[in-house]
């Protein structure tokens, strides 16, 4: 619950920030955001300044009371072997490493997919001869974005509340496990949308998609949109839409697993391990992004959140069939 608060809250500050980033950039062009930005890290520094206390290790008079002062830091080896004796760590580690991945791709590549699938929408509505080029608001849908965000919090919060009890007194919560094996398989599908829905060819999957007998009935809608202008604007942006609810859920949700599976003598050093396959996948995408573009990214992005899927699946498997063995005895 507390991780979910703190998540929505920063969701709610996000949308102001995109709102008033937005009105910055129609008023001083491009770089009115960053000179926003300068005003409010200059109110952060004054706070801290004056707020904050040092936090300055106490001394000891006695070597008893160094002790804890001597003991070795843990080391990336000593994460190495945390992570070797406990498969339930690697699979947490893989899920975020492969998570955010996905999420700071999508970061770096949703403008140019939506500010294309705006142009193409609305360059028909311009007078014959026009070259004036269609305006994306970026800061309204980043504020769309994190409105998303605050649902997805809150969905987490409702979902796995330790308050939620049936007539006997037994838990009706979801288990975090289980809630992120549903996270992770609904952003990889709106993910995998997205990137079906930026290419030139997403007239032809929507019509071959919605013609298979399984999902005519579901798909239906899709075959009205296609026929329609904007349609593939508005699969696009319903696709970016639920997956940043699920960047929304994701948040709490790894945080509360980090805490049960991360041993707190070696968390800092276990996270910056699985810290160093994130940004390698990251830094590669966006040097070979020229030869990727941004479906071949967003591609790379469903492979990642398909595989942190498998990962969700395997976890919630060792931890039930944990749990049935000690039921068992």
């Amino acid at each position: 619950e507390t991780f979910g608060l703190a998540y929505a809250g920063d969701s709610v500050v996000a949308i102001l920030a995109g709102q008033m980033a937005g009105a910055a950039a129609a008023t001083r062009g491009p770089t009115g955001p960053f000179e926003l930005s300068v005003g409010f890290l200059i109110m952060g520094g004054l706070l801290a300044s004056f707020l904050w206390k040092e936090n300055v290790a106490g001394g000891g008079s006695s070597s008893s009371d160094g002790d804890d002062d001597n003991d070795p830091k843990p080391t990336i080896r000593d994460a190495v072997k945390v992570v070797k004796a406990d498969p339930k760590i690697m699979l947490v580690g893989a899920m975020q490493s492969l998570f955010e991945a996905a999420m700071y791709i999508f970061v770096l590549n949703w403008p140019p997919a939506v500010s294309k699938a705006i142009s193409a929408y609305f360059s028909k509505f311009a007078a014959e001869g026009s070259t004036a080029a269609i305006g994306t608001p970026y800061g309204k849908v980043f504020s769309c974005f994190m409105a998303c965000c605050l649902l997805g919090s809150t969905v987490f919060g409702q979902l796995t509340s330790s308050t939620k009890v049936d007539k006997e007194g037994k838990s009706k919560a979801v288990s975090t496990e289980s809630f992120a094996v549903g996270m992770l398989s609904i952003a990889a599908l709106a993910m995998g949308t997205a990137t079906l829905s930026v290419g030139s060819s997403a007239p032809k999957i929507i019509s071959a998609l919605t013609s298979l007998p399984g999902l005519s009935t579901i798909l239906a809608p899709l075959a009205g949109l296609k026929s329609k202008p904007g349609a593939i604007l508005s699969v696009l942006m319903l696709s970016l839409f639920l997956f940043e609810s699920c960047v929304g859920m994701y948040f709490p949700t790894i945080g509360t697993l980090r805490s049960k599976y991360f041993p707190d003598s070696h968390r800092s050093v276990v996270m910056n391990l699985f810290g160093i396959p994130l940004n390698a996948m990251v830094v590669t995408v966006f040097l070979s992004i020229e030869k990727l573009g941004v479906q071949g990214a967003l591609g790379v992005s469903t492979t990642a959140l398909a595989v942190a899927t498998l990962c969700g699946f395997k976890l919630r498997g060792l931890v039930n069939g944990e749990k049935e063995a000690s039921e068992s005895k």
